[in-house]
């Protein structure tokens, strides 16, 4: 069972939304795209993010009024996106409840940064995860401890940077995942042990280090991880 955050991206550049989604679910969350307000509402009745990520303007409406539909609803974090970069309107959308305000150009990586940052506040963090069990091939992750069971009962300890490593290689199998994705917010930048760290976790995980099966190497691309992941509850 998944409990990755459901997050919706308002946003009518396609190139921009396109980005912004698929960065969003590299690093781990279920994210949606919406290409008008109209959509969003739409969507919004069926199923409540945790997050909505608005461009204040959308062909259809201004997205001030969204802003202001969703403002009361204290589970749900707003972020706005816009090309808006004046004092006025970044204060008007803070009043009007959004959590954080971005303005473009920006980095995918500082809205990642963001999200987290209001997901934690709103009580959807990264410690819904701790609580689930990961099975994958003949192995089980137990995040609340940080280890590995195999089936034949061998126990392998993960060091607390190899476990969010491998949680963020769950959450992209079967997709390629570049070096800078994998290092995420934990490790510096430009930190070459990422390869003793990925080299450290074949030896744990893989029947042959050498020739992993798990966690391949993609050359001039990243890594991808190859086995399906379910999930279920610690009942510990």
């Amino acid at each position: 069972m998944s409990t990755e955050a459901l997050i919706y991206v308002i946003e009518d550049e396609p190139d921009l939304g396109r980005l912004i989604t698929e960065t969003l679910v590299d690093f781990g969350y279920r994210a949606q795209l919406f290409t008008t307000g109209k959509e969003a509402e739409r969507s919004l009745l069926r199923d409540r993010p945790n997050l909505c990520v608005i461009d204040l303007g959308l062909p259809d409406m201004d997205g001030l009024n969204l802003v202001r539909q969703l403002h009361d609803d204290d589970e749900m974090g707003i972020i706005i996106i816009s090309g808006r970069a004046s004092l006025p309107d970044k204060v008007l959308g803070l009043e009007l409840g959004a959590d954080d305000y971005l303005a473009k150009p920006f980095e995918p990586r500082e809205l990642i940064a963001r999200a987290k940052s209001i997901l934690r506040r709103i009580g959807h963090s990264e410690k819904e995860i701790d609580q689930q069990l990961a099975h994958f091939g003949d192995w089980t992750f137990h995040s609340s401890n940080l280890t590995l069971r195999h089936q034949d009962g061998r126990i392998e300890n993960l060091s607390a940077t190899e476990a969010k490593m491998l949680q963020v290689l769950f959450n992209s199998s079967g997709r390629i995942i570049s070096r800078d994705q994998l290092l995420g917010d934990y490790l510096e930048p430009y930190d070459r042990s990422i390869d003793v760290r990925i080299s450290r976790l074949r030896k744990k995980i893989e029947t042959d280090p050498q020739q992993p099966e798990l966690i391949k190497t993609i050359y001039g691309a990243g890594y991808m991880f190859t086995a399906k992941v379910t999930w279920s509850k610690d009942a510990s």
